[in-house]
């Protein structure tokens, strides 16, 4: 069976990939790996106010739980997913990355990601 160490490593290997990061909902890094000089336990701690504020939007907007935030910037995308109630999902992608493709393969296989954790 595959590890969280194994999704991390095989979501890194994708092109354009630049960052996965397993954390919890306390923004600390469960696992993670990135390009230079990208900080892992870094990233991971500005998480959990992002969340937080997505939590409450859905309960605002009658939208149900959070699930998943894609985050656009110049220099490209971030996505947040929620993996259970306490581990979260991070993933920063160069501009030119498939970020379509990897929404639809988190989204796919979001019960065998969750069964990592």
């Amino acid at each position: 069976m595959p590890t969280i160490r194994d999704l991390v490593s095989a979501l890194r290997r994708r092109e354009g990939v630049d960052a996965a990061i397993v954390l919890g909902r306390d923004g600390l890094l469960i696992d993670g790996n990135s390009a230079a000089p990208l900080d892992p336990e870094g990233l991971a701690a500005f998480v959990p106010p992002m969340a937080l504020a997505a939590v409450e939007m859905g309960l605002a907007s009658q939208r149900g739980d959070f699930g998943l935030m894609v985050l656009e910037y110049a220099a490209g995308n971030v996505v947040v997913t929620v993996l259970s109630a306490d581990v979260y999902l991070l993933v920063l992608l160069q501009p030119t990355a498939n970020l379509a493709a990897l929404l639809y393969e988190l989204r796919r296989h979001r019960a065998q990601i969750a069964a990592l954790v």
